[in-house]
């Protein structure tokens, strides 16, 4: 019997366009909590590459991996400096 290597599934691999990271971000910020929007950002951010992301947002790449890590609670103003490094935007429609 042949045996079946299972590889890990990483989001990030998929997130190789502006099209796709919007969309992302966009379904998680609209069903998501907290938690799942920190952790798609932290996707984002390892497609776009760590460093990459630590040097627009002024934080050091260990720093910026600590706020995005499972459990911790990063400041708003981290999250808000995170999302604008990625290209994402808050913005709230008129009705």
């Amino acid at each position: 019997m042949a045996t079946k290597e299972i590889t890990k599934f990483d989001i990030a691999e998929y997130l190789e366009d502006d099209v796709m990271v919007a969309e992302y971000l966009n379904t998680v910020l609209e069903d998501g909590d907290a938690e799942d929007i920190k952790t798609a950002l932290g996707h984002i951010a390892k497609a776009r590459g760590m460093s990459k992301i630590a040097e627009e947002t002024g934080l050091s790449r260990p720093s910026l991996y600590k706020a995005l890590s499972q459990g911790s609670k990063p400041q708003f103003d981290t999250i808000l400096k995170v999302l604008r490094a990625v290209g994402g935007n808050l913005n709230i429609p008129t009705a």
